[in-house]
């Protein structure tokens, strides 16, 4: 299905009527979708099979390439579970639903309790008042100030490079997700999703190991498992995390406004913004979460204001790192460094 060309609102429209603008580009393609599930699952299964068969014969040392590549197509079929949470991969909630439990069986993190704690996150993006949900802990200036010197120690090991993409990313997929998230309305069904999809994954595990040996499982499996998880974090970091972003108390906060300009346009170079599912062109998303990942490069084409939104590159978005406070007073987030310069 062809998706029509929408007229680009005036100069002085605001982010309401872009994502009214934005609306007409949510009908999915199911031939499209399907395509994109196979060239996600297929290179990501053969690319597994690679690095065991170069683990397998001795040649371990080569293993490591397809295994990097394997984890960034894990880090893709995450982004097919999120467009299936979304609503926005097929037009049946069944199908979309289905096919995101499957795929959460490969990628440790059950279906149901994180699409609904991601709604939250959607629903309030940018809000001072309801922090706290699928989103990165973030601390304003003031709030910072008043910790004690083991609240601010506690922050600030959170907050660090190593802890933020290594440790916390590892914990997250592998222990964090085996238990239900807490904000879902429906607890019992939210267990036995999580359930469901740890005995589904063990038995994946279990059939793989059976059949290839619990080493060669080890050493294939876990860097996918950890570099993926380490990738996912960082774009979800850098999505939302920089130095233009937008966060507002409750009076002040607006969905739309918190939508175009809370979420970034992280501009990659074309092979990444394919393996990443267009991910990065985050607050198209926000405006319309409903739209499947491979219409958002048309939009972009179709509305070429929008490019500079957010924007991004690559090389800039590595000064984020630094970016850990919510400053009141310039409306922009801060470094501990330019915090202390501000006390």
């Amino acid at each position: 299905m062809k998706t029509k060309t929408t007229a680009s609102p005036p100069a002085s429209a605001g982010p309401k009527q872009w994502a009214q603008t934005l609306a007409g580009y949510r009908d999915p393609n199911h031939s499209r979708s399907i395509f994109e599930i196979a060239v996600t699952v297929l290179p990501f299964t053969g690319l597994w099979l690679l690095s065991w068969a170069a683990i397998h014969y001795g040649y371990w040392p080569l293993a490591i390439f397809p295994a990097v590549l394997a984890a960034v197509f894990l880090v893709r079929l995450f982004m097919i579970q999120h467009d299936c949470g979304h609503g926005a991969f097929f037009r049946s909630r069944l199908a979309n639903d289905w096919v995101g439990r499957a795929i959460s069986v490969l990628t440790l993190t059950p279906y149901d309790g994180w699409r609904q704690a991601h709604a939250v996150h959607h629903a309030s993006t940018g809000n001072l008042d309801r922090r706290g949900v699928g989103d990165i802990d973030t601390l304003t200036v003031r709030e910072y100030q008043a910790l004690t010197y083991w609240g601010r120690l506690r922050y600030r090991l959170y907050r660090h490079p190593i802890v933020m993409f290594g440790i916390g990313p590892a914990y997250i997929f592998v222990l964090q997700h085996r238990l239900p998230h807490i904000v879902t309305r429906n607890r019992r069904q939210a267990w036995f999703n999580a359930m469901a999809t740890n005995l589904a994954s063990a038995a994946v595990i279990a059939t793989v190991i059976w059949f290839i040996g619990f080493g060669p499982f080890l050493l294939v499996q876990l860097p996918i498992t950890l570099l993926a998880a380490s990738i996912g974090v960082w774009l979800f970091y850098v999505q939302h995390q920089f130095e233009g972003t937008f966060w507002a108390e409750d009076p002040e906060w607006d969905l739309h406004e918190a939508a175009l300009h809370g979420s970034s346009h992280y501009d990659l170079p074309h092979p990444l913004r394919w393996l990443t599912a267009n991910i990065g062109m985050h607050h198209l998303h926000h405006l319309c979460s409903r739209i499947p990942y491979y219409r958002l490069p048309r939009v972009m084409r179709d509305h070429p204001d929008l490019k500079s939104v957010g924007r991004l590159t690559l090389w800039q978005s590595l000064s984020c790192v630094r970016l850990t406070l919510w400053c009141e007073t310039t409306r922009r987030l801060i470094s501990f460094r330019e915090a202390r310069a501000e006390s």
